[in-house]
Order: C-alpha cells, then sequence, then structure tokens
C-alpha cells in the first residue's frame, strides 16, 4: 500500500447475545442466538454486504454457569471452526477469523483446520492465536494448572514456526492431476518438514494442498511485551484495547516499531482496537439506548459482596470494581451503588488521571458530572476496566471518533463491538458506515475476493517453490 491511501479496516465481534453485560435482555435483541445458524449467517451478511474486512469468532475452552448473568455470550456458544464453515457457504468475500488456542492444540490440527477453512471459503480464512488467560482451561485438557506467560509464550513462538512450515508444505503446483500420464502429484513438490525443537517433532507434510491465500491470515491480541513481540513478527492483524488516545498511539508506535526490525512495513500489520458503538439518528437517541442498556444489568441483591457483575470480560466483583474506580480518582467510592451518579464533591476531589477518565467518558458517551445525563459508577467501572472504549452518539461523533483515531496514528481500523444483536449491527452498518464512505476513509466495494485483497497484502510466496523467507530476523 506504500504511496496509496490508507484505508480504513473493520472487523464484526461477534457474541450472540452481544457485547454488553445486558445486551441479551435489550428489546428486539436475540437472547437465544448462540446455536442458531441462520441467525449468524444473516448477522455476517449484514456486515458483508457494509463491505467489513471480517467476522471474528472468539472461544473460551471452559465455561462457569455464573456467566449467565455476566456474559452469557462466552457461558455456551458452537466450536467457532464448525460455525465458520457454514459462514463460508453462505458468504463470498468476507473474512472470517476463527480462534484456536495453541496452548490446548497441537499444530498439525490447527494447521489442518485453517488450510480446510481457507479451501472451503475460498481464502478468507484468519487464525486468531491467543494463548488463553482463563486457567479453567487446564483442567479439561488433563493439566494440573494453566501454564505461566513465558512458556505459553515459548510454546507459541514454536507452534506458529511448524504450522507456518506446515501450510507450505505442498507448493502451489504440486497437484498436476495428470490424466493422460497417470501422474496425479510432482512428488518433488511436496516436502516433509522434519521439525524437531524444544515443543513438537512434527515430521510432515500436512494432508492438505497450501491455502488459498498462500498463508492463512494471523490474528493475535495482548498487550504484555512477550504478546508485543509474537504480534510485531507474525501477525497482519493485532485487536488492541488501550483505553484512551496517547495510551493508543504509544502501543501503535511500539509494534510498528518492533515490525520494523523483522523487516515487515507499517502496512503489513493492521492494528484494531476494539470500539464499543451505541450509534442512532441523534445524541438524545443513542444516549437513551445507552442508559437503557446499563440500566439493565442484573445485580444480585447482595452485589457489594459476590461476584455479580462482568465488564467487558473481565469477572470482578462490584465492590472489587469500585475499589479499582477508588485508586484511579483516589477518593473512595465503594459505598456508592453502580448506578448512582457521581457527585461534583466526588469530581472535585479526583486525582488527574481521575479527571482524564471523566473527560474521556463526557467526550465519548456525552455524559456530565452534571446535566441531563450525568456520569454514573458504571460509567466510571467501565471507562476503567473494560478491554474496548465505549462510543455514544450520531453517525457524524461516531464517525469522527474513528477518523481521530485513525488519521492520528493509535489504529488502522477498530473490531466493533455489538451491544445487542442484531440491533446494534444493523446500526452501525446502516447509520455509521455511510458516513465513514462518505468521507472517503471505507470501502465501498471489495477490491477482491480474499481477506489478504481486503488488507491489500500479498500473497507470500513458498519457502521451497522460490527460497523467499517468510520473514527476517530482527535487526
Amino acid at each position: 500500500m506504500s504511496g496509496t491511501r490508507r484505508e480504513l479496516h473493520l472487523g464484526l465481534m461477534f457474541w450472540a447475545t452481544g457485547t454488553h453485560t445486558a445486551g441479551w435482555r435489550y428489546p428486539g435483541a436475540r437472547a437465544d442466538g448462540a446455536f442458531d445458524i441462520e441467525f449468524i449467517q444473516q448477522v455476517t451478511r449484514l456486515v458483508e454486504a457494509a463491505k467489513f474486512d471480517f467476522l471474528f469468532l472468539g472461544d473460551r475452552l471452559a465455561t462457569d454457569p455464573a456467566l449467565a448473568k455476566t456474559n452469557p455470550a462466552q457461558m455456551s456458544r458452537m466450536e467457532p471452526f464448525t460455525v465458520a464453515s457454514a459462514i463460508a457457504a453462505a458468504t463470498s468475500h468476507i473474512g472470517i477469523a476463527v480462534t484456536a488456542n495453541p496452548t490446548y492444540y497441537d499444530p498439525y490440527t490447527v494447521a489442518r483446520l485453517t488450510a480446510s477453512l481457507d479451501h472451503l471459503s475460498r481464502g478468507r480464512a484468519a487464525w486468531n492465536l491467543v494463548t488463553g488467560a482463563d486457567g479453567a482451561a487446564a483442567y479439561n485438557f488433563g493439566r494440573d494448572g494453566h501454564w505461566d506467560t513465558e512458556k505459553r509464550y515459548d510454546w507459541a513462538d514454536e507452534f506458529v514456526d511448524v504450522v507456518r512450515a506446515l501450510w507450505d508444505s505442498w507448493e502451489d503446483d504440486a497437484f498436476t492431476r495428470d490424466k493422460t500420464g497417470g501422474r496425479y502429484i510432482d512428488e518433488t513438490k511436496v516436502h516433509t518438514i522434519d521439525h524437531v525443537g524444544e515443543h513438537f517433532s512434527v515430521k510432515g507434510p500436512l494432508n492438505v494442498a497450501r491455502p488459498p491465500q498462500g498463508q492463512v491470515i494471523l490474528l493475535h491480541a495482548g498487550t504484555s511485551d512477550r504478546s508485543r513481540e509474537l504480534g510485531a513478527r507474525e501477525a497482519d492483524v493485532i485487536f488492541a484495547g488501550q483505553p484512551d488516545l496517547d495510551s493508543a498511539k504509544e502501543y501503535y508506535a511500539d509494534v510498528k516499531a518492533r515490525a520494523a526490525r523483522y523487516g515487515r512495513t507499517a502496512d503489513e500489520i493492521q492494528i484494531l482496537p476494539g470500539l464499543s458503538v451505541v450509534v442512532a439518528p441523534t445524541t438524545t437517541e443513542a444516549v437513551q439506548i445507552y442508559d437503557r442498556l446499563n440500566a439493565l444489568v442484573p445485580l444480585d441483591p447482595e452485589h457489594e459482596t459476590v461476584d455479580s457483575v462482568r465488564f467487558g470480560g473481565l469477572g470482578q466483583g462490584l465492590k472489587r470494581n469500585l475499589a479499582s474506580v477508588s485508586q484511579v480518582l483516589e477518593v473512595d467510592v465503594t459505598g456508592y451503588g453502580i448506578g448512582d451518579p457521581v457527585s461534583r464533591e466526588v469530581f472535585d476531589s479526583a486525582a488527574p488521571a481521575g479527571r482524564k477518565i471523566f473527560a474521556g467518558i463526557t467526550e465519548t458517551t456525552r455524559r456530565t458530572v452534571e446535566g441531563t445525563a450525568p456520569i454514573t459508577y458504571f460509567d466510571l467501572v467501565n471507562g476503567i476496566t473494560v478491554g474496548s472504549r465505549t462510543v455514544v452518539g450520531n453517525p457524524v461523533e461516531v464517525a469522527d471518533h474513528i477518523q481521530r483515531w485513525f488519521e492520528e496514528g493509535a489504529a488502522d481500523g477498530f473490531n466493533i463491538f455489538p451491544d445487542f444483536v442484531p440491533g446494534s449491527v444493523a446500526a452501525f452498518t446502516e447509520l455509521v458506515v455511510p458516513e465513514l464512505q462518505r468521507r472517503g476513509l471505507f470501502r465501498t466495494e471489495y477490491a477482491g475476493t480474499t481477506f489478504r485483497d481486503h488488507l491489500s497484502l500479498e500473497r507470500p510466496g513458498n519457502r521451497h517453490g522460490d527460497r523467499r523467507p517468510l520473514r527476517s530476523e530482527p535487526n
């Protein structure tokens, strides 16, 4: 893309019950969509019609019935590769990102699953590589406990190397299928990988032809140093979750600089923060939707002592959440209720970091310490603990927020978090996407049919066919 205008990229984080804690309770929202493949296909077609880059399917390898109160979307859902196959059959252009945790998979299986999905979708597959922070998964896979960060990333580093080698184990023209000569393949173009490393011993070759994209698109998320390094070296797309513009710009610059040390250009890696959007034709209507959603958050009568509220995927009790708010504000607010408005006295006593949080909430949700839409402690908890920002407003206000982050070097696009489904998805595609297109920020048509086409990435050569290295060693 060097020398051409940057293009905004958009993905949809698909949680069937919505990414908001109470999204499934909102009027018109589907509460039973997690196991309805026609519904999932319908939502995917909505964002494909809007020319989104991809739909993202997360995964969790453990469950807890307590999540029914806090995040039913992560409590129970179908296995993502199965869902992705059905999506591929019902769509033609949109990328399909599937999560597979290397901590609990083996490289051959992931290489086979992802290559198969790439063939089924004709080049639209992506692998979301997460090492997993959920310790409960270990007990479902015969482990005594969840590995620490260093071991998980050591494992993941070698895991990716093996998967990439397996994807390349068949050269693109290995299948001759010569009926006259009776030669189905050219045996010289099929390669064992003979990998023997610290964690894996894999002979190969893969039993699936090379993926249509050559190498399946790789996604990654995380903010730790090891995560940044893995993402900079391997990922085509990175999900980020910085809470404000300044920290997002620092993360963006850091990852792009790390990628350059591996011989990669800034255009070869796209950084997409999560963004929760509540949009309506007018600001007033959008704030009303936001307030109604927040009012539907289910609270246990004993919420001051039990783990009853889950924000942005973080299972923290209300008292602990308000303790976190107290630390940031440097004011004790643990005695307040989640729906209470923040008083002028608390605002005036807040530390500078707390004032910054207040300013961010006012900017993105149109709420103030005093006024018709007062900032509540829910807003503060949301503003401090979630893994994505929330922006509330009319289409112009939402597009302004997206454009600012895009143009100021904080993001290459966004992974959109729909608070309730399908309503939030329809609102974004009908109201925000046309505004972004009007500004020349987002495509009006797909440039090609593969996920690589959407990201303007070249198809990599096969390491055996033209000897080009997949990546450089760090400088």
